[in-house]
């Protein structure tokens, strides 16, 4: 996978890439034949007493040298931009991927998992492939290069390179294999620790409130623990390989120095085609160290790539349609013909047979018993799922049939956990239209009931607001998020469960106000409190996915006993009549 990803993305730096390769073959090469260069003061300089010899090849060297040092930095540059051009593209991929997944996908994955291989597993195979600009294309040359030049300057020591170098391959590869699926869960861990912090952070007041701090300290130090044992048990491997490349390479030279000194002794060998031999044994470890440097990282890159690879070939179970139409009738109308819904592998679906029509101008209450599928109903309407049997319309079209982008811009959704974008009031409001002006900002935060509040505050509409809402109160969360859709003006409003945070008076003054706001669109309400649904057109009781009340209030309190039970747990006996 890491392999397809590369190949996917890399040839999109294609310049970038050729000049890191020429740029990287310049200085590997000037760097092999510095110690030739020096082999031959040695030689011819120092030895003769020549020092205008050593002056003149001593400049070449400087002169070598430089190019060097500059095409290794340029090479570093374009191999910087193109890597983190290729990250850049895979994060892009990864999130417009992800916003198109259904909350089918996301509860496949899980929000935790998404993020970490949105940031860290990205962050790994571009780190790899910012490594790789500068070793890959060094290593190889350096080690091939370095033999040859090995052997050309004292070719009676050369059998010791044969040796020593398939020796240190051999080791570099038995540990690298044993690398590579400790990195597979160290990934899983990091998901799993990334969970958890995550709940314990959203979910502070509830743990502050029921006093488990301990309890979830605990909790946490167990997965942090298994982390760092896993982490751990890939370190000591990691450990193990420097002194490993030390070993062979002290072990190397020792040799050569031994055989070199004899080799001297009887004129076979001169000292500088000895020292040059030594400094080439040190390059070419050095590009085997480098080597397993890279080949230490690939494994957990690669183990990250088959994660990124896995969300990149999802495909949401939400589809554009390939010819999309336009809505057939007046979009403030809403038909549940048959629909269905069932996740994969269930037993049984969710909500299954929802049959019946909300009108223009008409509102539509939901009720019913905790997973008796409301929800889900709801989600059906914006296809934020599908169904998988029987339709939606809206409009008179399938939604099936409708561009999404189409649907939704005519659709105004309050979900059942009001959320807030970190920004100000009016940046939060203008989330549902971005070029609303401030009279209409202000007028839909008056309907919402959220008027008196904001103004109150010391900014007023440049007030901050931190992310999920945490610096106002969950009911004032929650009128925000009326207003923010409000301020849309669509043809059909979605309340989820939005009133619940709300009292009682406050909730009677918003739905008084909604009823000459929403006058031409098609309402459906989600709701636990019957005061809330009491004057709605339609009321749809749901029991185990399945519609067994439809009608009005007091319709529905003589013939649906499903809704008579939920009245009465509610309402006094004189409210209810």
């Amino acid at each position: 996978m890491l392999t397809r990803l590369i190949v996917a993305y890399l040839p999109r730096y294609r310049v970038n890439v050729v000049a890191v390769v020429l740029l990287q073959f310049v200085a590997t090469a000037a760097m092999l034949y510095l110690p030739t260069l020096n082999a031959d003061i040695i030689d011819n300089g120092v030895a003769r007493g020549d020092t205008d010899y050593i002056l003149r090849v001593g400049g070449v060297m400087f002169a070598v040298a430089l190019v060097q040092v500059l095409c290794m930095v340029c090479g570093q540059y374009f191999g910087a931009r193109g890597a983190l051009g290729v990250g850049r593209d895979i994060r892009h991929d990864l999130l417009h991927r992800v916003n198109t997944f259904s909350a089918r996908e996301v509860g496949r994955f899980g929000a935790p998992s998404l993020i970490t291989r949105t940031t860290n597993d990205v962050q790994q195979v571009q780190l790899l492939l910012v490594m790789s600009s500068f070793i890959l294309v060094t290593a190889p040359i350096m080690c091939i290069g370095g033999i040859a030049m090995g052997i050309h300057v004292a070719s009676g020591l050369a059998w010791i390179l044969v040796v020593s170098v398939p020796v240190l391959g051999v080791v570099m590869a038995a540990i690298i294999r044993v690398m590579i699926p400790g990195f597979r869960v160290m990934q899983a861990r990091l998901d799993s620790v990334n969970r958890i912090l995550r709940e314990q952070i959203t979910g502070i007041r509830v743990v502050r409130a029921f006093v488990r701090e301990r309890h979830e300290t605990a909790r946490f130090a167990v997965a942090n623990d298994e982390l760092a044992d896993a982490s751990l048990r890939v370190g000591r491997m990691m450990a193990l390989m420097f002194p490993v490349v030390m070993l062979i390479t002290n072990v190397t030279i020792v040799g050569i120095i031994w055989i070199g000194g004899h080799r001297i002794s009887d004129g076979s060998v001169e000292i500088g085609a000895l020292t040059a031999m030594i400094s080439y044994v040190m390059q070419i470890m050095m590009s085997v160290m480098m080597a397993s440097f890279l080949a230490m990282m690939a494994p957990r890159a690669s183990v990250c790539a088959e994660r990124i690879g896995d969300v990149l070939a999802t495909e949401t179970s939400v589809l554009r349609p390939e010819n999309p139409v336009g809505f057939a009738d007046d979009p403030a109308t809403v038909d549940f013909r048959g629909a269905e819904f069932r996740y994969p592998g269930a037993d049984s679906p969710v909500v299954h047979d929802l049959t019946f029509r909300v009108a223009p101008g008409t509102t539509t209450a939901i009720v019913g018993s905790t997973g008796s599928g409301k929800t889900t109903l709801i989600g059906l309407v914006p296809r934020l799922i599908d169904v998988t049997a029987g339709a939606v319309l809206v409009g008179g079209t399938d939604v099936r049939h409708l561009d999404p982008d189409t649907l939704r811009s005519a659709i105004g959704l309050v979900p059942q956990r009001a959320y807030l974008f970190s920004g100000t009031v009016a940046s939060n409001i203008r989330y549902g239209r971005p070029d609303a002006g401030d009279d209409e900002i202000w007028a839909a935060l008056r309907v919402a009931q959220a008027e008196e509040f904001v103004r109150a505050m010391p900014l007023g509409l440049d007030t901050p607001i931190a992310q999920g809402g945490t610096t106002v109160s969950g009911g004032q969360r929650q009128r925000l998020a009326i207003a923010r859709a409000l301020v849309r003006r669509p043809a059909v409003y979605l309340f989820d469960d939005a009133f619940s945070a709300l009292d009682l008076a406050t909730d009677a003054r918003l739905r008084s106000a909604l009823r000459p706001a929403t006058v031409d669109a098609a309402v459906l309400i989600v709701a636990q409190r019957v005061s809330t649904i009491m004057d709605a057109d339609q009321i749809v009781v749901l029991d185990r996915g399945r519609v067994v009340g439809l009608g009005r209030h007091t319709d529905l309190l003589g013939t649906c006993e499903t809704y008579t039970e939920i009245v009465r747990s509610q309402l006094a006996a004189s409210e209810s009549a």
